[in-house]
């Protein structure tokens, strides 16, 4: 088993076990599952915004611990602050070392865009996600087939919730993409070798349908690398790793965005 098989088949058994204790009806009674979610692909279209998805994860099966003692108040405060169009942040708990609270708290302090990054298996965890406070859920092809991928889909669209659908490869692309569908990401990172290369981006980008925003996931360390990506089509970036890895992610993110605006300066000139 790879890594992602490992994960979905722990996330089952989680899914079973929080359904006994947290019923969908108790869930439907929490503050933000009647709340007006935010868009996350409108606020990356903004052109006053970085296009940046700004993630919070304390660990990871590729890195280890990256952050284990991360405020998710400052820096989810500070992301937003430093000019990031939305925030994503991991709930995974064995895996990624999240939990629900944390994307809990920081609902409670932003108003923007807020991603639940988790392995979503089942249509119990989009009503979780919408009662925890989330606006968009993470649905990996990779780890569904084409038709459970399109319900899940359907269902979080019937939420109010957006789906950023995740892919690797040309054939998870033509098989998974379908109506319900808000945003495509493309995961630079070969889940089977944990090889990270843009290049997957960048052949993707000119088959992803236009209607979709187009989102660009891991490996991206450098300004020059979003002017690239840019440049080949894509208008959001999921960036954790390169934030988390300093003890202040918030400051990290905020000189990125600064050296990314004096980057497009130039470009202009």
């Amino acid at each position: 088993m790879d890594i992602l098989e490992q994960i979905i088949a722990h996330k089952y058994k989680e899914v079973e076990e929080r359904k006994s204790l947290f019923p969908t009806k108790l869930l439907e009674k929490s503050i933000y599952f009647n709340s007006d979610t935010v868009s996350l692909k409108k606020y990356i279209l903004r052109e006053d915004k970085s296009g940046i998805i700004a993630e919070i994860k304390r660990k990871s099966p590729s890195k280890g611990t990256i952050n284990a003692h991360v405020s998710i108040e400052r820096t989810s405060i500070g992301y937003m602050q430093a000019g990031a169009s939305a925030l994503s942040v991991l709930t995974d708990t064995d895996y990624f070392g999240g939990k629900n609270e944390d994307l809990t708290t920081a609902r409670k302090f932003n108003f923007c865009p807020i991603l639940r990054k988790d392995f979503t298996v089942d249509e119990y965890q989009i009503v979780e996600a919408k009662s925890i406070g989330a606006d968009a859920v993470l649905l990996i092809a990779a780890a569904l087939d084409p038709k459970r991928l399109k319900e899940l889909a359907a269902f979080a669209q019937s939420l109010g919730l957006e789906t950023l659908l995740e892919v690797h490869n040309e054939e998870e692309l033509s098989a998974s993409v379908n109506e319900h569908i808000d945003l495509v990401g493309v995961n630079n990172r070969n889940l089977k070798t944990f090889k990270v290369s843009i290049e997957t981006s960048k052949a993707l980008a000119p088959q992803i349908p236009s209607d979709f925003v187009k989102v660009s996931e891991s490996g991206i360390s450098d300004p020059d690398t979003i002017m690239d990506l840019r440049a080949a089509g894509f208008q959001g970036f999921l960036m954790g790793e390169r934030f988390m890895q300093n003890s202040r992610p918030e400051k990290a993110c905020a000189r990125f965005i600064e050296s990314l605006s004096q980057l497009e300066k130039k470009q202009y000139v």
